[in-house]
């Protein structure tokens, strides 16, 4: 199996280590500031927002393989209008930002624009392959889903990670950000118990405004009820100031052994980038 990335062939020296990042095409400017802190090679993905074009998208793609690190496209299926787009995209990604690894997600229409209405249709294309990609991200979500049960879940999980295998790239797994450190910990049990043995990155919220983290968990359906934020460390009384992921981080860093298999951080950088790899690196010299 291709190795995605060297971080995965040695264990972690602290719970940020080999951490993955996440931006839109308009932070730019942003990456470019907070590129000198940010450790070299990492990760760094770019989302596929609406009223975001193509140009865009390639432009901070390039950006992110100029500035030293790992640029991983997000390509969302019932966004994209055709074949033609699709694969257009993805010539150019490789082309211009020798792009090695992309991000697969359904995406929010509840109605595909196009041709490919999950993210199976796309990995089901070949295009992939073809293009010389050899890692393949999928979404992976431990608080469940809006539109599926949880047996559907693994399910979709299981398929997609072999039919990725199969066509000779390696999955990754990405989860939605999380506020509950107990639920991804008994999900990461259930993962590895089914058989499924693809690394993790876990999605955890850069320190942002607690209203901020809020929004995002309403548009997300993130769960976030009273005694969750709790455990996080929110109170939903007091929802003024902001609030950083060192619980969430610190419960990871004592809880996860070798039976989760192997697990890194994805970090969405609500309140910023510069603001969440300053914490990263905080958390990082701490530990």
């Amino acid at each position: 199996m291709p190795v995605i990335h060297p971080n995965w062939e040695r264990p972690p020296v602290n719970m940020v280590d080999g951490y993955s990042l996440e931006m839109t095409a308009k932070d730019v400017e942003s990456l470019r500031e907070a590129a000198p802190a940010i450790a070299r090679d990492t990760p760094v993905a770019v989302t596929f927002l609406p009223g975001e074009d193509f140009a865009a998208r390639i432009a901070a793609t390039k950006l992110v393989r100029s500035l030293g690190f790992e640029p991983m496209p997000h390509f969302s299926a019932r966004r994209i209008t055709s074949t033609t787009e699709f694969e257009d995209y993805l010539a150019a990604a490789v082309a211009e930002a020798d792009v090695q690894r992309c991000f697969v997600i359904a995406g929010d229409p509840s109605e595909p624009e196009g041709p490919y209405f999950d993210s199976s249709a796309l990995i089901a294309s070949g295009a992939f392959e073809r293009a010389g990609i050899r890692a393949i991200g999928i979404g992976g979500h431990p608080e469940g889903h809006p539109n599926m049960s949880p047996e559907q879940c693994w399910s979709v999980l299981t398929s997609k990670c072999s039919e990725i295998e199969a066509r000779g790239m390696a999955p990754l797994i990405v989860t939605q950000f999380v506020f509950d450190a107990d639920a991804v910990l008994a999900w990461l049990t259930e993962l590895r118990a089914r058989g499924i043995s693809a690394p993790v990155r876990i999605g955890v919220p850069g320190p942002a405004g607690i209203k901020t983290l809020m929004r995002f968990a309403a548009r997300c359906g993130v769960g976030a009820s009273a005694s969750v934020l709790a455990k996080y460390g929110i109170s939903i009384t007091k929802l003024i100031g902001s609030a950083g992921p060192d619980k969430l981080v610190d419960r990871f860093e004592r809880a996860l052994g070798d039976e989760h298999g192997k697990v890194r951080l994805h970090f969405y950088p609500f309140g910023g980038l510069e603001k969440t790899v300053a914490w990263i690196n905080d958390y990082a010299r701490a530990h």
